[in-house]
């Protein structure tokens, strides 16, 4: 049996999972965004998300899991402080949204694979190529010639100057700006030639 990969504090991890028997997730433009929203309150006051990519039968998410004092929550009724087990946030998480898919669309049984995968980010060269790969997977897949016209990631979130939950400003910085940050992406087309012996081929 495969060991499962703990989400340890202080430490990067790229995320995924896809849809059972590579099934559709997102069946329309409503889904990516209620799972976006299940995202900020299951996962997101436990981690600093630094990328995203939602695709129809798959996702991909880069994160760092936050120190342990931040990942305890204040019982209300009984004063009692616990641990957030961040593992089982994300099986809310998928489970609520299975649930309402479910609900949506008539259908039963589970939506994802049995367990998601996660992989530890752990050099700098992954952690750069890994913001390119997620942004520029729905260009990868074939769902158009150009990721950046794909409207569910981060890649526009993060040149953006709205308010988000995004680790936006780290990311920026770690390019050097904004302008070198798009550059990046612009001129890096399909070359993952540093960490494909990291990542685990996804197919649509």
């Amino acid at each position: 049996m495969q060991q499962t990969i703990l989400l340890e504090p202080n430490k990067f991890y790229h995320v995924y999972t896809r849809g059972n028997n590579k099934e559709c997730i997102f069946k329309e433009e409503e889904n990516f965004y209620y799972f976006l929203q299940l995202y900020r309150k299951y996962i997101s006051p436990y981690t600093d998300t630094y990328a995203y990519c939602l695709l129809p039968n798959h996702f991909h998410l880069l994160i760092r899991v936050k120190e342990v004092e931040k990942l305890e929550i204040l019982n209300p009724e009984s004063g009692e402080v616990y641990d957030v087990n961040l593992q089982r946030q994300f099986s809310h998480l998928l489970n609520a949204y299975t649930k309402a898919i479910n609900k949506r669309y008539n259908r039963t049984g589970s939506l994802f694979q049995e367990r998601f995968k996660r992989k530890e980010v752990t050099s700098e060269v992954y952690f750069t190529r890994l913001i390119y790969y997620i942004h520029f997977n729905p260009q990868h897949h074939g769902l158009l010639h150009d990721f950046s016209d794909w409207p569910y990631s981060s890649y526009h979130s993060l040149l953006s100057k709205s308010k988000t939950t995004l680790e936006r400003d780290e990311v920026l910085n770690w390019f050097g700006n904004r302008d070198l940050y798009r550059k990046f992406h612009e001129e890096n087309a399909a070359d993952f030639r540093n960490i494909t012996p990291l990542i685990e081929e996804d197919e649509l």
